[in-house]
């Protein structure tokens, strides 16, 4: 079963080796009209995809879009788990090609783009790949772990140590992101793997949450007892009660 979607809110089941649940929602925030985020997930295949495009006009939608349906599609056609790896790096590649394509073919969507961040789910273990600052975290065990390495020009700043977390989060350069998909004919994304364990919670979201909500204040809401809907519908309201300068897009996933 697929869900793709850039505003409505879903979610399921699917029995594996996990029992998984996921919950997804986006909002185009307080501020701004247009939604360019978009999520997708294939709840049969474990995997789950969230995009924030940017870009004059619409091109950021459409960027984010391409992307998503991209991934999704090829990554939920992947009959080979032991191949999970390499299809999901395919998968990237091929999204990237298509965003790239076809801004080098219609003007008004030149220079378009988008972040991705995607969790690929086979038996106990979780690959996550990311391009962009569009984040995965992990709850578990009361402790919240962020998962990638923001591919943005502070962040780098921080892991090289010079800046810090605080002054990186004040830095009007901060929205400045050092690879995204579509903008250049080819991209590396980083991919990781992840053992999962019965009661993990992971979120996919962009940055929409992150820079109105804290890692302590996601955390606790994380914790609360409550469905995957209602935390999931809580981290919306916590960015949107912030300001949301910025569209905001949540996918959570729980094991059981």
């Amino acid at each position: 079963m697929v869900y793709l979607g850039a505003g409505k809110k879903t979610h399921a089941t699917m029995p594996t080796s996990f029992t998984l649940r996921a919950a997804a929602l986006s909002d185009p925030g307080k501020v701004r009209t247009a939604n360019e985020d978009a999520y997708g997930y294939c709840l049969d295949a474990g995997v789950f995809a969230v995009c924030d495009g940017m870009g004059g006009a619409a091109a950021g939608e459409v960027a984010s879009r391409l992307a998503v349906d991209t991934l999704i599609e090829r990554l939920c056609a992947a009959t080979s788990p032991e191949d999970r790896r390499i299809a999901l790096e395919e998968s990237i590649a091929a999204a990237n090609r298509l965003v790239y394509g076809h801004a080098a073919q219609d003007a008004s969507l030149q220079g378009m783009g988008t972040t991705l961040v995607a969790v690929a789910i086979q038996d106990h273990n979780a690959l996550v790949g990311h391009v962009g600052d569009s984040r995965c975290y992990l709850y578990r065990g009361g402790q919240l772990t962020r998962q990638t390495n923001d591919h943005s020009l502070v962040d780098e700043q921080v892991r090289l140590g010079h800046m810090t977390q605080a002054d990186a989060d004040r830095s009007p350069l901060r929205n400045v992101i050092t690879r995204a998909i579509g903008t250049q004919h080819a991209v590396e994304p980083e991919i990781t793997e992840l053992p999962l364990e019965s009661g993990d919670l992971l979120l996919l979201c962009s940055d929409g949450l992150t820079r109105e909500v804290p890692d302590v204040r996601i955390a606790a809401i994380l914790q609360s007892p409550a469905t995957v809907d209602e935390k999931c519908q809580r981290l919306i309201d916590a960015a949107n009660d912030a300001g949301s300068r910025d569209n905001v897009t949540a996918i959570l996933i729980s094991t059981s």
